[in-house]
């Protein structure tokens, strides 16, 4: 497998020095490139550092389907719709204003586009949001997303057209170490993204390309708007691309009959202090919204499902010491970590990565996490990802937390 580096901290010093659009039979191919095109800012700049490197870069927008389009196969962009009607601009992700959005991007850099139908692949992670909540946990989609489709199904995707690679605008860095294969964090670590990468087998991190990990998020957009790339100054997209209006407990209502049943608050001693509309709208560490006052703040410190009730109580209640985890995805030598070894671990996608234990067994399918500290709101159905420095470790999902007391 040939070397893989992070395209983005070499052509952060060089990207000005070539006019744009450059000559483009200066060098020789690199190979090809599936490049994940969202319609955004930093997907754009990705596809770009890599035609300027010299790869054969095809650019691939996935779509969630369209009423007469066959699933799974690739589509020429042509036929999807009208560019010219589109403007540039916030659109949320998967949208055909957003496919515009990446053709003339595509269209500017003179790569090939096609739109790729993800109906099914992406049911499958709907269905799983859903049933998560439905089951009193905290999923988290993108995550899934990556594991599943950019870097699962795509896969599939570049083999069928002979790409070697395939490349996404992560925040998030993949090189060549001690003749292995490394996933780390970005550079930017304000921006970092490693922590929904967690999933990628190792197997496939050589085929991964990871072009604006080197690079800081303000720089990208620089160099998308010199470059002359039309969204240049388009705002990033914050919600989940499934539930633009933010109400996901509209969603698992409409999907599960049922949900919205009434049910018990209890406090922390199990008496009851009020009622709520349903567990789903209520997640571990919430403090808002949760429609009890009783002079002190109250968080949401536990939810039976089978009792359709929630818990509330002080946020100490909150402490844990640590989690155990399972569908463990490992990218380090398992052996090394058979023991308690020394770790730093995130909790969460927007949670900074903290002093940590911890030690894997693969054949158990079990990761078990020791914080130096106690973490509040470790939610299950949420992923804990281990480091060494900058680099991934591997990770998994929560299936329990510990409270500071107990032990893991």
């Amino acid at each position: 497998m040939r070397a893989v580096f992070s395209l983005g901290l070499r052509l952060g010093l060089t990207w000005r020095s070539r006019p744009w659009p450059y000559d483009r039979g200066m060098g020789s191919r690199k190979g090809k490139v599936l490049v994940a095109m969202s319609g955004g800012v930093d997907s754009s700049v990705a596809a770009a550092l890599l035609v300027r490197e010299g790869y054969e870069v095809v650019g691939c927008f996935m779509r969630l389907g369209s009423p007469g389009e066959a699933v799974g196969e690739l589509t020429p962009y042509e036929e999807q719709c009208d560019a010219s009607r589109v403007k540039i601009g916030h659109q949320g992700c998967c949208s055909i204003a957003d496919a515009a959005d990446a053709r003339l991007v595509a269209a500017r850099l003179g790569t090939p586009f096609y739109v790729c139908n993800f109906k099914r692949e992406f049911g499958r992670i709907i269905d799983y949001f859903v049933d998560e909540y439905a089951n009193g946990r905290t999923p988290n989609p993108c995550v899934r997303c990556n594991d599943w489709l950019k870097f699962g199904k795509l896969h599939e995707y570049a083999e069928q057209i002979g790409a070697e690679f395939v490349a996404s605008g992560h925040y998030a860095r993949v090189e060549n170490s001690n003749g292995g294969v490394q996933l780390l964090r970005g550079v930017d670590h304000a921006k970092d993204q490693s922590y929904v990468l967690f999933g990628t087998p190792a197997q496939k991190l050589g085929r991964m390309m990871l072009p604006i990990g080197g690079i800081e998020k303000s720089a990208v957009r620089e160099m998308a708007r010199e470059l002359g790339l039309p969204v240049f100054d388009k705002p990033d997209s914050q919600e989940i691309c499934f539930v633009p209006d933010n109400d996901y407990a509209g969603l698992v209502e409409r999907r599960r009959e049922g949900m919205a049943e009434p049910g018990a608050i209890l406090d922390e001693h199990g008496a009851q202090i009020g009622e709520h509309g349903g567990q789903h709208k209520f997640t571990i560490g919430q403090r808002r919204g949760v429609g009890v006052a009783i002079g002190l703040p109250l968080y949401v410190i536990e939810k039976d499902v089978s009792a359709n009730t929630i818990t509330v109580g002080p946020k100490d209640r909150l402490a844990a010491g640590g989690c155990a985890a399972r569908e463990v995805n490992w990218l380090a030598e398992a052996s090394a970590f058979g023991e308690w070894g020394e770790c730093s671990a995130k909790i969460r996608y927007n949670a900074a990565p903290v002093k940590a234990e911890c030690r894997v067994d693969i054949e158990m399918d079990r990761l078990e996490v020791r914080f130096a500290e106690a973490q509040f709101a470790v939610a299950p159905g949420q992923a804990v990802v281990c480091y060494e420095g900058d680099v991934v470790l591997g990770g998994g999902w929560i299936e329990q937390a510990r409270g500071s007391g107990e032990q893991v």
